[in-house]
């Protein structure tokens, strides 16, 4: 059933349970504490970066049913910092506590087929795919859809992990036997203008709330650099905006999800992926808006009135990979603070590695390209 049951609102003071404990989780626990909330946060690594900053830390792994059911007892309700959580472990705590997303949500979400179906029955634009199972599957999909096309495993993909661009008939075999026995999909290859996200929030209530689209540049997989608002004509952005929020409706989104599209020459837009939860292409939001997707996960959350989703100036953000990390030891943050009109976030993680993701920049200015061009300079002064 759909996560759509109103409850009593939770107000500040009450404790907040987290599942995960990364850098989305660490922004949620800042702004939960801003506005006057405890946060309990699970994940199983030391010194995560939510628990650096939560109330309390327990460190178990996401299977571990009985350790989330020891957080569930101590807070008034529960979200989540990603999606991939056992479905065990989110029935076990929905059964002691309210829990946002619920987990028919994160069902869904979680696998790449039942996030593709889902869409494409319920009338979204989506690429054309195919379920892949064995090579012979693979064979045919690929006649089906034509070359080139993208190879993912349904299950527990990110930032371009467990993905292969089939180019070529002689690129099947070596691309399922990567698969490595789990299920696939192939996607049609699309040639898009650019890539752009929605970020929305819906309560129990069906109080709904939408930000600016936000036009995202990838490099190797990962997200790179966001521009707030994408530069898309207006009819474009406001269909996007408005699919997002039917998408929420339909799923029964109860906190935050975020949409990804592709846009193709010509306007049409094409649901690329789903996350129920803050999003990387959103972080701009906590300097750029009125109300942080952060902030707006707590509110929606605990039921409370949804904040103003208004953006006060155009803004750009770019990731820190921990590639601009120097081996022996710490980035010159003096150089990159120097740009004193860029804004530093870095999460607390101790251990760099190439592609991670350790923090991100932040500019406002009176044009989406002024503020781009101000992260890239901050950011290019950091590698010196």
């Amino acid at each position: 059933m759909a996560d759509t049951r109103p409850l009593p609102p939770i107000r500040p003071g009450a404790a907040l349970g987290l599942l995960g404990g990364g850098q989305l989780g660490r922004m949620f626990t800042l702004a939960a504490r801003n506005l006057g909330f405890r946060v309990h946060a699970l994940d199983p690594g030391h010194d995560c970066p939510a628990g650096q900053v939560a109330d309390v830390e327990i460190r178990a792994a996401y299977n571990d049913v009985y350790a989330a059911q020891a957080l569930a007892r101590g807070v008034d309700v529960v979200t989540v910092e990603f999606e991939n959580i056992p479905a065990e472990t989110l029935e076990a705590v929905a059964t002691l506590r309210p829990m946002h997303p619920g987990a028919s949500v994160l069902h869904t979400v979680q696998h790449r087929l039942r996030e593709k179906r889902f869409l494409f029955q319920h009338g979204f634009p989506v690429t054309p795919f195919r379920e892949i199972n064995r090579e012979s599957d693979l064979r045919e999909a690929a006649e089906a859809l034509g070359f080139p096309s993208v190879l993912k495993t349904a299950a527990f993909g990110y930032d371009g992990k467990g993905q292969r661009k089939l180019k070529e008939a002689a690129d099947i075999a070596p691309a399922f036997a990567a698969l490595g026995g789990q299920q696939g999909i192939l996607e049609a290859w699309v040639p898009f203008e650019l890539e752009c996200s929605v970020v929305c929030a819906r309560s129990s209530s069906g109080e709904s709330s939408v930000w600016p689209v936000a036009e995202n540049d990838h490099r190797n997989h990962i997200l790179d650099t966001t521009v707030f608002p994408a530069r898309i004509p207006a009819e474009v952005a406001q269909r996007a905006q408005t699919t997002a929020l039917a998408i929420a409706e339909t799923l029964g989104v109860v906190g935050m999800l975020t949409v990804e599209f592709f846009l193709k020459p010509g306007g049409e837009l094409l649901v690329n992926e789903l996350a129920p939860r803050p999003h990387n292409s959103g972080h701009a939001t906590i300097d750029a808006c009125v109300t942080s997707q952060f902030e707006q996960q707590v509110r929606a959350v605990c039921g409370l009135p949804l904040g103003d989703t208004a953006l006060l100036r155009p803004a750009a953000m770019a990731n820190l990979l921990g590639d601009l990390w120097p081996a022996d030891g710490q980035p010159a943050w003096e150089r990159l603070l120097a740009h004193r009109d860029v804004k530093l976030h870095l999460y607390g993680k101790t251990e760099a590695r190439p592609g991670r993701k350790m923090g991100h920049l932040t500019a406002l200015a009176d044009t989406p390209e002024a503020a781009l061009a101000k992260v890239l300079a901050a950011r290019e002064a950091l590698r010196g």
